[in-house]
């Protein structure tokens, strides 16, 4: 398959699967004898992989570890498994900073919603930020 044929079964563009090889995530692609990119069809499968690891919020440098391991001939199940747990550790670690900023705002916003308009001083901005 030509990079624009991968690029539209897969909903990605040209420009990231030559990045993804820059980066080596993708292997280099055979070539035509034109010089053109020619993929076989077990780059779908991988790219599909990316994909999911990038919706699951994983970084490139992640997904190219996991397929390094892969690539080398191992099951990178146990791999997967640390960077998930970490990446939930992560994810709740966000929350709970989210939370705190959503108290804090809140805060903000019910001073804001029982002040009065006149009592601001024109020095300010907004005494409620």
């Amino acid at each position: 398959m030509r990079i624009g044929e991968v690029a539209h079964a897969t909903g990605t563009t040209t420009k990231t699967l030559r990045f993804y090889e820059d980066v080596g995530i993708l292997p280099p692609s055979d070539r035509t004898p034109s010089g053109y990119r020619d993929y076989g069809p077990e780059v779908l499968g991988r790219l599909n992989f990316i994909h999911r690891g990038q919706a699951a919020g994983l970084t490139l440098a992640q997904i190219g570890q996991i397929l390094q391991i892969r690539d080398g001939g191992e099951p990178p199940c146990r791999h997967v498994t640390d960077v998930l747990t970490t990446r939930l550790e992560d994810i709740d670690a966000q929350i709970a900073q989210l939370q705190e900023l959503r108290t804090a705002v809140t805060r903000l916003r019910d001073d804001a919603v029982a002040g009065n308009p006149a009592d601001c001083s024109s020095a300010d901005v907004c005494r409620y930020l």
